[in-house]
């Protein structure tokens, strides 16, 4: 599923941007995000508290005991149950060792010895059977609570309808400001060479801001897995072997996949003190000159990244975890991340030698 999603989900919120851009204007609340409120975190009572509703509150009791004094007795627990298992193959061998001596009519053997390590067998397993009762007890307690707070987000997804047309209803009376949303570049160059355009520039420059916009919707995805892995370590003691790796396998090809638009947008880091002192045509001329090494650098990583993907596609590479996550895909990433960052660096030189020669005028 990893693949998919990472394709899947940012067209479809690019999608529904440009859709939400161009339809109709809904009000504060709405009856989906409710509803994906509620299933996501509805167990803190987030869903009513999203609607204005504070008897959100009553869920939250509930989940703490859970996760701040149950679980933490569980896991306790089972802590106690290991250590008692090997109690018990401790006490059988030795009851084993007695017997053994006994048998061979050795001088320190003696029945004693032999009813002393059984008595000692005999107790290590009540304690398992004792640790296993304590563990049956603390769980039985979580799942009433749990069932308690399932059984109030079932009724609450009957009544999530009408609470949010309640919601509306309330806030059309209220008078509202309508914000009007611009996108305009943010011109960071410092130099009219940014306003020049050619067919080339412009297709490049919307390659970038596509490939830009398509990778900052992964940061969503991190949200929601490791929002995941959270729940699931500490609210049922069932950690993944997947989220982390994931997420850094994910940013890793974040961080290739929006350097050109990053480029493009003159947002890389860099010390410009005596660049913003010079003028107009000087920043034009010692950008075109330093290109130089950007091309130098970005050339290497597109090369290097070519060599690194072939290698691992030869052999099909995966993660050395459990999970076996295939790495040819994220060593794809670098050559198509140095390719966009090449392009969108011709580009911006495009653009300066227009400048400077007074044909982007």
């Amino acid at each position: 599923m990893y693949w998919p999603i990472l394709l899947l989900l940012p067209l479809t919120a690019m999608y529904l941007v440009r859709k939400k851009k161009t339809g109709r204007k809904e009000g504060a609340v709405n009856l989906i995000i409710a509803y994906l409120i509620l299933i996501c975190a509805g167990f803190l009572g987030l869903h009513r508290f999203y609607l204005k509703n504070f008897w959100g509150a009553v869920y939250l009791p509930l989940f703490l005991a859970i996760v701040v004094y149950l679980n933490p007795l569980t896991r306790e627990v089972r802590e106690v149950i290991s250590n008692a298992k090997n109690q018990v193959s401790i006490t059988k061998f030795e009851l084993d060792f007695e017997r053994k001596d006994l048998k061979e009519g050795k001088e320190k053997a003696s029945p004693e010895k032999v009813e002393a390590a059984a008595q000692a067998v005999t107790a290590a397993e009540a304690g398992v059977v004792a640790a296993y009762e304590s563990q049956a007890k603390w769980e039985n307690y979580s799942s009433i609570l749990a069932s308690i707070i399932a059984l109030m987000l079932l009724i609450d997804a009957f009544l999530l309808p009408g609470m949010v047309r309640r919601v509306a209803k309330k806030e059309a009376d209220l008078p509202h400001q309508e914000e009007e949303i611009t996108e305009k570049r943010a011109k960071g160059r410092g130099h009219p060479a940014d306003e020049i355009e050619t067919p080339v520039t412009r297709i490049i420059d919307r390659i970038s801001g596509f490939s830009g916009e398509f990778v900052s919707y992964w940061s969503l995805i991190a949200v929601i897995v490791y929002y995941y892995e959270v729940v699931a370590r500490y609210v049922f003691n069932s950690p993944t072997n997947w989220a982390h790796e994931g997420m850094f396998l994910m940013f890793g090809m974040q961080y290739l996949l929006s350097g050109a638009l990053t480029l493009r947008e003159d947002a890389h880091v860099r010390v410009d003190v005596l660049y913003l002192l010079l003028s107009d045509r000087a920043k034009a001329m010692t950008s075109l000159a330093s290109s130089f090494f950007f091309f130098l650098f970005t050339g290497a990583l597109f090369f290097t990244g070519i060599i690194f993907a072939m290698d691992s596609i030869a052999v099909w590479e995966v993660s050395f975890t459990e999970w076996a996550i295939h790495f040819w895909p994220v060593k794809l990433t670098i050559v198509l991340g140095a390719l966009m960052l090449l392009m969108q660096g011709v580009a911006l030189t495009i653009k300066d030698v227009l400048y400077l020669t007074g044909k982007g005028a």
